[in-house]
């Protein structure tokens, strides 16, 4: 697997990382003992940066990944996430009631994660979502306690404007933006990847097969689990999803010239948007975790690279990514 580095602060990671949430949340019923042995195989494939959060269940993401973890501490790079607010009513998404990046609540939530993964230090920190209450400032300003302290090395954001990150950065150096980006969802290239690309900040664009619809092998959403989060989102309605699965026809019908999958020829457009962008598809099974690997190795000319962009362009998209309920907790 081949590596990018994260940041000035020489964070360095496996090119494709692997994002965690759906083992354990948001995407219907999850195996345990397969999400186990997937991990373990990306480990064997040299993928080595983790993601996930505390909200992620809750909590039973990061006792999973600290399960797995034992044994491989040292090599194995895990970024984690604070900032909701979570409460003991309900289960899952009921559970989460707004956020809270408040001094006294990032350290609580950085200590509670160093248990749950059983690590010395998390390796990169984000801020999950902005929360208007705090400013970004004293956000960073905790954060970096937490760096002097040890108990984090690297600090990032997730779902913040170019604005927010120039303050940020003027605290403590940022090394990556987390933010969905993929061929569908390309709101990031308005301003947020070249700030990003000046400041040395890494980017980590989560979604990237558009939570499993590039891959065209996700329904429309009325035949999704009733757990399945999707379900809800704009795009999976029948309507959109319909006028969206014949941009994923002709992309299957170019990765097909690649002797690729539509997953790996969409991968591969987000690897070639530059060298500081490390995506961390989601895989819960172990043929989608080995076919998003191999998109670290598959190079798209220019000319196709040209015909994607024209062909997903945002105007062409049916369907917002979010609802305006969840557009109310990012920057845009």
């Amino acid at each position: 697997m081949k590596k990018r580095t994260l940041g000035t602060e020489g964070l360095q990671v496996s090119a494709i990382g692997l994002g965690c949430m759906g083992m354990s949340f948001a995407y219907g019923a999850t195996d345990e003992r397969q999400a186990i042995n997937t991990l373990h195989r990306a480990f064997d494939l040299g993928v080595d940066f983790l993601d996930t959060a505390e909200v992620y269940g809750p909590f039973t993401n990061e006792s999973l990944l600290g399960r797995v973890l034992k044994g491989h501490q040292g090599k194995v790079k895990v970024a984690t996430k604070f900032g909701f607010h979570i409460t003991d009513e309900g289960e899952g998404w009921e559970r989460i009631k707004g956020v809270n990046s408040r001094p006294e609540n990032i350290r609580a939530v950085a200590e509670a994660s160093l248990q749950r993964l059983g690590i010395e230090a998390i390796d990169l920190l984000y801020q999950h979502r902005p929360d208007p209450a705090v400013p970004v400032e004293e956000v960073v300003g905790t954060m970096a306690d937490l760096v002097r302290e040890g108990k984090v090395l690297h600090l990032g954001l997730s779902e913040i404007s170019s604005e927010t990150l120039q303050r940020a950065q003027a605290v403590h150096p940022i090394a990556a933006v987390q933010s969905e980006y993929s061929l569908w969802s390309r709101d990031p290239e308005q301003g947020l990847l070249e700030t990003c690309r000046r400041l040395g900040v890494g980017f980590v664009p989560y979604s990237p097969l558009g939570r499993g619809f590039l891959t065209g092998k996700v329904a429309a959403a009325g035949t999704l689990a009733e757990d399945d989060f999707r379900r809800y989102l704009p795009r999976f309605q029948q309507q959109a999803w319909e006028h969206n699965q014949q941009l994923v026809v002709q992309l299957t019908e170019m990765a097909q010239g690649y002797r690729a999958s539509p997953a790996q020829l969409a991968l591969a457009w987000v690897l070639a948007q530059g060298e500081n962008i490390v995506p961390i598809p989601g895989a819960r099974q172990l043929a989608h975790l080995e076919d998003n690997c191999a998109a670290a190795d598959l190079v798209i000319n220019d000319r196709d690279l040209a015909t994607l962009n024209t062909l997903f362009a945002p105007e062409n998209i049916a369907g917002e990514r979010y609802s305006e309920q969840e557009f109310a907790l990012v920057e845009r």
